[in-house]
């Protein structure tokens, strides 16, 4: 999972492709950019205009809110009103993988926020994309790909999947993380967990001193997050989710996928870590779905356990899930 302490990204100076791409963001375009959890699709967040395109080019309804990305803290207390506790969040885990939902301010448009008066912020680790938002403006950037399908994890699935709707694609290499982000639910008594992801939740409570609520009422027509969605994440070929291989059906043509190597693995048996490391199967999981989603067999793949980072996999899994 890596290190999600405060320690800073250094970036005196953004080389020139992202300079460029910070060019068509204050303009008003839109591309692929790599963070350290998936690609995003960046437009400047204080443009409606903008952040129209997003919504056009994923297909994305206009309910799901997007995550504004900033480089610093001064940038995000004017997206967002931070809280003592929010600030404590921030000190410990920023930049890295966690979004916090807050007041907005004014100069985020209700496009944005789907119209509502929180605003869901983080501040990246990776550094071409603070780089960009240093060159630019506060960016929103959901994941790079058609509302509801796989999300990306290099450069490469960005341009097969968006390459004739964008500006451009920064390459930044494969994401680290590999899941998207843990958000928060900050303007709540008690916080709320609205999505699992790379930082646990044990984390975060530890960090605040108090619970957090794990498993919030969730309302479909007005999500406070992205993600939130019953059916997400999904590709087109049928997906099942088993604990035991003795619930794959004999003579099952299509693709299994397991958290660790089998012992015998079979040519249609894959895997997301040799040691079943749930760090290594999330940064995983979504390009080896996708690489075997373009054969178009069924695929069956193992649940996770259900601690750690193993969360955040189960809830992509199980919004992925073809449902019978």
């Amino acid at each position: 999972m890596g290190n999600f302490s405060s320690k800073r990204e250094n970036i005196k100076r953004p080389p020139s492709d992202i300079l460029e791409a910070a060019d068509f963001i204050v303009r008003g375009g839109i591309g692929g950019v790599p963070t350290e959890t998936v690609y995003g699709l960046a437009a400047d967040a204080t443009n409606p205009d903008a952040v129209r395109k997003i919504f056009e080019a994923k297909g994305r309804p206009f309910i799901d809110p997007l995550i504004v990305h900033v480089c610093d803290m001064e940038m995000a207390r004017k997206v967002a009103e931070f809280t003592p506790e929010a600030e404590k969040l921030a000190a410990e885990f920023w930049p890295g993988p966690l979004t916090m939902v807050l007041k907005k301010t004014p100069l985020i448009p209700d496009i944005t926020t789907a119209g509502m008066d929180t605003v869901a912020v983080r501040m990246p680790s990776h550094p071409a994309m603070l780089g960009l938002i240093r060159a630019s403006k506060p960016i929103a950037a959901p994941s790079a790909n058609p509302f509801g399908y796989v999300s990306p994890t290099c450069a490469e699935h960005v341009r097969s999947m968006l390459g004739g709707k964008i500006d451009f694609v920064i390459d930044g290499g494969e994401c680290a993380c590999g899941v998207e982000s843990t958000i928060v639910l900050m303007v709540s008594s008690p916080k709320k967990l609205l999505r699992p992801g790379p930082i646990p939740p044990e984390e975060i409570a530890r960090a605040l001193g108090e619970e957090l609520d794990v498993s919030p009422k969730v309302n479909e027509a007005h999500p406070q997050a992205p993600g939130m969605l019953k059916s997400h994440y999904s590709p087109k070929s049928r997906l099942t989710l088993f604990s035991d291989a003795a619930e794959i059906p004999d003579g099952f043509a299509g693709n299994a996928i397991y958290l660790a190597r089998p012992a015998e693995p079979k040519k249609n048996e894959y895997w997301l870590s040799e040691n079943g490391d749930l760090a290594e199967a999330a940064k995983n999981l979504f390009a080896l779905i996708r690489k075997l989603d373009a054969e178009g067999k069924d695929i069956f793949c193992q649940k996770p356990p259900l601690s750690g980072i193993g969360l955040a996999i189960a809830d992509r899994l199980g919004r992925a899930e073809t449902k019978h």
